[in-house]
């Protein structure tokens, strides 16, 4: 009884493997790359599994202890995940520790850019040229009107959704 208490996860360690699981899930959505024109390769799934972790952890910015817990074991789960990621795909070990610190870079000065683009909402220019340089990689090309479109739909979908739902690993995303 003592050892299973110990050894069961804390709730915001699930919950935040759950958040992470759902914006791994999403980003995976085929409409994402032929509807939106997001590239399907490693940058175009690493641009949008960033930025739907980067929804889940704004919408849970500011909630309180439980949710501040919540959102670093989803980011947790999101360290973990590119790990797994580069070593499935065969990457020394050795090569594994620069590659995240890469990655880590890119994912705070993603969400540094979001912020950015979403603090001069209503205005969608800023958020428009945060994904077309993002998610669409700067090519001339892709709907990045419609994912703006997409991205601002998943902003108010999270805001309405329970926090007692997304502290529990719950969550809705609109249609892609």
């Amino acid at each position: 009884m003592i050892l299973d208490r110990l050894l069961k996860p804390r709730p915001a360690k699930a919950a935040g493997g759950k958040l992470y699981t759902a914006a791994v899930s999403q980003a995976r959505s085929p409409a994402f790359y032929t509807t939106f024109g997001v590239r399907d390769s490693m940058e175009g799934r690493f641009e949008l599994f960033t930025l739907h972790v980067i929804l889940v952890l704004e919408r849970l910015k500011g909630q309180g202890a439980p949710a501040a817990e919540t959102s670093q074991a989803t980011f947790d789960a999101y360290v973990r995940g590119l790990d797994d990621a580069f070593r499935e795909i065969g990457v020394a070990d050795t090569a594994v520790g620069k590659k995240m610190k890469k990655l880590a870079g890119a994912f705070y000065g993603r969400l540094k850019g979001f912020d950015e683009a979403i603090a001069s909402l209503p205005d969608r220019a800023g958020l428009d040229a945060f994904l077309a340089r993002t998610a669409l990689e700067e090519r001339a090309e892709g709907d990045s009107a419609g994912l703006t479109a997409y991205v601002i739909a998943a902003r108010e979908a999270l805001a309405a959704q329970p926090l007692d739902s997304l502290l529990n690993g719950d969550l809705r995303w609109p249609m892609a």
